[in-house]
């Protein structure tokens, strides 16, 4: 488990009208979740049409090009990438010809077994066309003697392991599936059609939803495939199927950064989670200062939350350009501290000569942070107390979500005072690992997927 890939935007659209601009427009609300390729495959009942390429969303297609993806089903990812390989193969949807028509397959997470099984594949003679993990999936779906597509993806994913939501895509049907910890989000909702009838759609995020006026219904449960039936009729319909009993383990660091603070995940809306933890922050760390002021934009709602906790006002200390994309996902270290400058900006006038609380939601390399508080001490800032919504990051995740090695991570590898030092703030402070839970749960017996947190993960949870 020394390699892992990317955390991804999945979206499907089933049996609605201009199918392929309704995926067009959930990725576009997506687009946080990944930024350097994007597609989307589509069927009009006889033929799967595909087209995907790097780029951002905006950029990747255009009416043209969504012209030509005819049909009322279609199938969206936005690829995040680890550095490394960025081949146009690597992009999804994954399409493939097979026995008993074609396919076409979204994934959003990471396979832990990924090696063993490309390697045992290749012996028995799979061409692989791309260094996906997803890819294995298709190889198995096609070997499989299973007479019909359903119990093929039941078959295949019987032989994988690890973090997924999977979109499928045949000429007629498409099938969404979580793993059996529900690691990565994925939900369910309705569209209704201009003549009256009603389709479907399942995306990693709600603001998906709310983007194309679709109804949220509920989350796919973990360990659930649904099957979605009668393509272009009035009343398609949905089948249930617990392929796996469910294990709940939803992966905590959804809630802390990866989402949008309007999406529904897990069943809750992340900006009041995200506000809460600025309050619990508050009750655990307190301290004098003239301002708390967030670190944009995902720092904003926890740092509401510390101001009406703590008495303290809030101000936007710090001005982001929305135009440059996130520091966190970029390859290289002399990229990310280019953007810092380029995306923030302090408000002199504002901050010069006081002493002000900054909240972030997490520090990974603590490139970013140490930009930000150079930045701010140029300013004029007098005093800098740097507190984090979040508890340190200690351990790397291997479930689909991008973080460095653990000798890249610096809380991993040094003291909370070594770390301060290095960052150049006069004090700070992260979340413990109880409070961020607390912010979160409604029921304290929910279990949460925190292995960046505490270093311990699921396959070692389960014994």
């Amino acid at each position: 488990m020394e390699d892992w890939n990317e955390k991804c935007a999945v979206v499907g659209i089933y049996s609605v009208h201009n199918a392929s601009i309704l995926s067009y427009y959930s990725l576009f609300s997506m687009q946080h979740r990944g930024q350097e390729a994007s597609g989307i495959s589509t069927s009009n009942g006889k033929k799967i049409f595909t087209y995907k390429k790097n780029g951002l969303v905006s950029d990747v297609f255009n009416k043209n090009i969504l012209s030509k993806l005819e049909g009322n089903s279609s199938i969206g990812h936005n690829r995040y990438s680890t550095a490394g390989e960025d081949s146009i193969n690597d992009c999804q949807p994954i399409f493939a010809k097979y026995a008993l028509g074609e396919i076409a397959i979204v994934h959003n997470g990471n396979l832990t077994n990924t090696k063993k099984l490309r390697q045992s594949l290749i012996q028995e003679g799979a061409i692989f066309q791309s260094h996906l993990d997803t890819e294995n999936l298709i190889h198995l779906i096609a070997k499989s003697n299973k007479n019909n597509l359903e119990n093929r993806i039941i078959d295949g994913l019987n032989q994988i392991k690890g973090a997924y939501a999977f979109v499928f895509l045949s000429r007629t049907k498409m099938f969404a599936v979580r793993d059996k910890h529900g690691l990565r989000p994925l939900s369910l909702g309705k569209i209704i059609n201009p003549d009256g009838s009603f389709g479907y759609i399942v995306a990693s995020e709600t603001c998906a939803f709310d983007l194309i006026n679709a109804e949220y219904i509920r989350d796919i449960e973990p360990g659930e495939m649904i099957v979605f039936e009668g393509l272009n009729s009035k009343q398609p319909t949905l089948k249930s199927i617990k392929i796996f009993p469910q294990n709940p383990y939803p992966c905590i660091f959804e809630y802390v950064y990866f989402a949008r603070p309007d999406s529904k995940i897990f069943g809750k809306n992340v900006y009041q989670i995200r506000k809460q933890m600025g309050i619990q922050l508050a009750k655990e760390h307190k301290i004098n200062a003239n301002m708390v002021i967030p670190v944009p934009d995902s720092g904003v709602a926890a740092a509401i939350g510390y101001s009406a906790e703590s008495g303290i006002p809030f101000e936007l200390g710090i001005i982001r350009n929305h135009y440059v994309g996130r520091t966190f996902i970029e390859p290289t270290q002399s990229t990310r501290e280019l953007k810092v400058r380029l995306k923030l900006n302090p408000i002199s006038e504002l901050i010069a000569d006081k002493d002000i609380i900054i909240i972030d939601d997490s520090i990974v390399r603590g490139t970013t942070s140490k930009q930000i508080i150079k930045i701010l001490r140029q300013a004029g800032v007098k005093k800098i107390h740097l507190f984090i919504s979040s508890p340190p990051t200690i351990s790397p995740c291997f479930y689909g979500v991008d973080t460095p090695d653990k000798s890249e991570l610096i809380c991993a590898n040094h003291s909370l005072e070594e770390v301060r030092d290095f960052i150049g703030a006069d004090s700070l402070e992260f979340l413990s690992l109880e409070g961020l839970k607390k912010s979160i749960q409604s029921d304290l017996k929910e279990k949460f997927c925190q292995a960046c947190f505490d270093g311990k993960y699921i396959d070692e949870l389960e014994g």
